[in-house]
């Protein structure tokens, strides 16, 4: 099946309000170029470095959306707010105030999800819930950023039942924020899906699917 046809296959079974990220981590461009081609417009990067190259390459393209899904590290925020338009990976407060700081020196204005782990998870990033609750009234004095919801990665290992509980948890979660009325801190998006759980998170209440695998297959080592 070629690339176009996983897509369509991938929308067919999506509702009309969930975006679709394309990850093309390791992905040459012209393979993106194909997804374009097949009306991707949302490509989602986890590295700085490899997102500038293909930024540069695909720039005749300008209406693509660039999301950074992967761990942000505070050094690279400056070159990140350059070139992303969303953060899915807002994993800590430290973070968000530097973006914050920096996002007012650039002018500009991000959309950023805050990453929290529903389980404990020594391999992701992310708030515990009570620190993500625990930080919400300084999250909420970012302005400049704007944060729009949450971003979730289940941990490894776990049954459909249990990927699907986190996912309705971490809905839960932003619906007990978002009753909370934050100025600043808008939960309208939920980040939650991937290649083998997406069809889960959409049935909990995702508006945001990252996929890689199922749209180009599985990467090179």
């Amino acid at each position: 099946m070629n690339i176009a046809s996983r897509i369509a296959k991938i929308r067919a079974s999506l509702p009309e309000s969930v975006r679709l990220i394309a990850v093309s981590k390791q992905v040459p461009t012209c393979v993106m170029r194909e997804a374009y081609a097949a009306g991707i417009r949302d490509f989602g990067e986890s590295r700085i470095q490899e997102a500038e190259v293909k930024q540069a390459e695909l720039q005749d393209l300008p209406d693509i959306t660039w999301h950074l899904i992967g761990h942000l590290q505070t050094n690279k925020a400056q070159k990140a707010l350059r070139l992303f338009q969303w953060i899915h990976s807002v994993d800590s407060l430290k973070l968000a105030q530097r973006l914050e700081r920096l996002a007012q020196e650039l002018q500009v204005s991000p959309q950023v999800c805050l990453q929290v782990k529903i389980l404990s998870d020594p391999n992701k990033h992310g708030w515990s819930v009570p620190d993500l609750l625990a930080d919400l009234e300084a999250l909420d004095r970012c302005s400049q950023i704007k944060i729009k919801g949450l971003m979730t990665i289940p941990p490894l290992g776990l049954d459909e039942s249990e990927t699907l509980a986190v996912f309705k948890r971490t809905r839960a979660l932003a619906e007990q924020i978002a009753q909370q009325n934050w100025s600043n801190l808008k939960m309208e998006q939920l980040s939650m899906g991937m290649s083998a759980d997406y069809h889960l998170a959409v049935q909990a209440g995702a508006t945001m699917v990252r996929l890689g695998t199922a749209l180009f297959g599985e990467r090179q080592a």
